[in-house]
């Protein structure tokens, strides 16, 4: 269970990282609906896996919503959500196994009590992730700009240039 965690982050990473060499192509003026838009989807992704990060951690996170009030910068963001990135990566090398199925309970920002393991919040960040990027990249295609191909099967072959060799496959 480990190792899927560690290369869902990997692939997190790889796909955030796609999808904002995509935004770098929109044009400020021009599409400054559109890149609000999408940046205000990332920065909501962002907030929760920081906030998810500091339930992981057992630390206090500094939100009170969900969402930034200001929209950040397209360059701010992408920086802070490398380091989120990378933080969830070693965090998913580090974390004991035994841990993972530990409950953690914590408070979401509109005040509700929850209670959830830790391999169930690494799944939500990931998962929930996923879905805003998928928002961002309709924008992109409402655009014509080709959206990055953001799959799981892409990423471990683009990751692992040797799954793409024949006596790999299947022989019958």
């Amino acid at each position: 269970m480990r190792e899927m965690l560690r290369t869902l982050y990997g692939y997190q990473a790889w796909a955030n990282n796609d999808l904002f060499e995509k935004l770098m192509l929109l044009d400020p003026q021009a599409q400054t609906v559109e890149l609000h838009t999408a940046l205000r989807l990332i920065s909501h992704h962002h907030v929760v896996a920081e906030i998810f990060e500091a339930h992981l951690s057992g630390t206090k996170h500094r939100h009170t919503s969900d969402n930034t009030t200001e929209t950040p910068t397209l360059d701010a963001l992408r920086t802070s959500v490398t380091a989120t990135d990378k933080w969830y990566q070693q965090f998913v090398l580090e974390v004991a196994a035994d841990q993972l199925d530990e409950p953690v309970a914590f408070t979401f920002t509109d005040g509700d009590k929850g209670r959830m393991t830790r391999h169930e919040m690494l799944l939500h960040v990931a998962l929930h992730s996923a879905i805003h990027r998928g928002e961002v990249s309709r924008i992109l295609w409402q655009l014509s700009i080709t959206p990055p191909w953001d799959t799981f099967a892409v990423y471990l072959h683009q990751t692992q240039p040797s799954r793409r060799q024949r006596e790999l496959l299947p022989t019958g």
